[in-house]
């Protein structure tokens, strides 16, 4: 059995790039009809990657868009304009991720389109909110988690302020847009009123990082980049291992375990000795113990050292590569194949959580632009062929 928990909602999509599609995939994802506005004299090309396609997209759209559906309206054209409204008064949800104002310039704005849906989510996904004295900032991944502080607790100390990769805000962004459209959904049922969610990406990297927030305020100290150790457990890292590149995450957690480890490793006395008998004291000493496990760790391949000392009741997860990622068995939750007309067929991350009562229906590939126009002028608005034809010849559906 196929489930679709948000099968029925329409959502008009004005998002680009990631953080804004990201969040109406994870809505196209549940069931949701989402319909993505485009045009041809501004396509969304978010960062290049192996494969570009002939329209130009590449697979990180292909990706980020999938289940979708496609309307090309040139948004600067009256006609195309009004057609916008009047998909918007017909929907659920708007979404948009642009800087704060560029909806209203539009004719757009939540105001406009409230005054035809007064039943209308409508969600702005800007870098800083639209109030305060940020509000008028672009923003891009990495300046958010640098202003956000996040940068200055990554990496190992003494290096320069480090970003998460691959576009961590964005995808934190999307998905508290992502629930918090999911709750007014659920208040819009019980109340029949819509509202705005005004939704700050820098204020979602801030959210996550509150334990240090709280840290800095009751102790009066900026936390300390620690790279890959740990302010409760030691030791913890990631040790090199036999191979070219290759590694194993390590973490040891309690006093069990660092016996286990010394008996694993030849290091037995290590169980004995005062030095080591803590914690505190293992972190002070985290250099030496580092030394002893790299040397016994770089004669063994990274499997090796991940079974033996699991197998000991130790954490331990070889560093595996993104193509490792893609031979993993068992897979079927984080990987669905999707029928891909643009590369024959890939790969694609689906939902990762199951339901007891059903499956998530297989992927649909990412839409051309503009390809679903006419379907979606004629569900969701009833226009004929000669009306569609006649915003055709005026260019608002370019």
């Amino acid at each position: 059995m196929t489930i679709a928990p948000l099968a029925g909602v329409r959502v008009l999509d004005f998002t680009h790039v990631l953080a804004g599609p990201f969040c109406t995939r994870l809505l196209a994802d549940l069931g949701a009809d989402v319909v993505r506005v485009e045009s041809s004299k501004h396509p969304d090309h978010p960062w290049p990657s192996a494969h570009i396609g002939k329209d130009g997209r590449h697979a990180s759209y292909l990706n980020t868009n999938r289940n979708k559906r496609s309307i090309a309206i040139d948004l600067k054209h009256p006609s195309g304009q009004q057609t916008a409204v009047n998909l918007a008064a017909r929907a659920d949800v708007v979404v948009e991720n642009f800087s704060a104002g560029v909806m209203d310039r539009l004719g757009l704005g939540y105001e406009t389109v409230r005054s035809r849906n007064h039943g209308i989510i409508f969600v702005s996904m800007s870098g800083y909110g639209h109030d305060g004295p940020r509000s008028g900032w672009t923003s891009m991944n990495m300046n958010l988690q640098g202003y956000s502080g996040l940068m200055t607790v990554t990496g190992a100390p003494g290096d320069a302020p480090t970003a998460i990769s691959n576009s961590w805000n964005d995808y934190i962004g999307g998905l508290h847009a992502c629930f918090a459209i999911v709750q007014a959904l659920d208040e819009r049922s019980l109340s029949g009123s819509g509202t705005r969610l005004d939704l700050s990406q820098f204020e979602c990297s801030v959210a996550m990082i509150a334990p240090l927030l709280l840290a800095t305020a009751v102790t009066g100290r900026n936390p300390p980049r620690m790279g890959n150790r740990s302010a409760r457990f030691a030791p913890q890292g990631v040790y090199r291992c036999a191979g070219t590149d290759n590694w194993c995450a390590i973490s040891v957690h309690t006093d069990d375990q660092w016996r286990s480890l010394g008996r694993i490793i030849g290091k037995d006395d290590w169980a004995t000795q005062e030095r080591f008998a803590t914690v505190s004291a293992r972190q002070k000493r985290h250099d030496e113990i580092d030394e002893q496990l790299t040397q016994w760790a770089l004669r063994r391949t990274n499997v090796a050292v991940e079974e033996t000392l699991r197998a000991g009741g130790i954490r331990a997860e070889r560093v595996r590569r993104i193509d490792d990622l893609l031979d993993t068995p068992g897979g079927a939750t984080v990987f669905r194949p999707m029928a891909e007309p643009r590369v024959g067929s890939m790969l694609t991350t689906g939902l990762p959580f199951r339901f007891s009562s059903g499956s998530f229906p297989a992927p649909s590939p990412a839409p051309e632009l503009g390809q679903h126009s006419d379907d979606v002028l004629r569900e969701w608005l009833g226009l004929g062929q000669k009306e569609i034809d006649s915003l055709n010849k005026q260019g608002a559906l370019a």
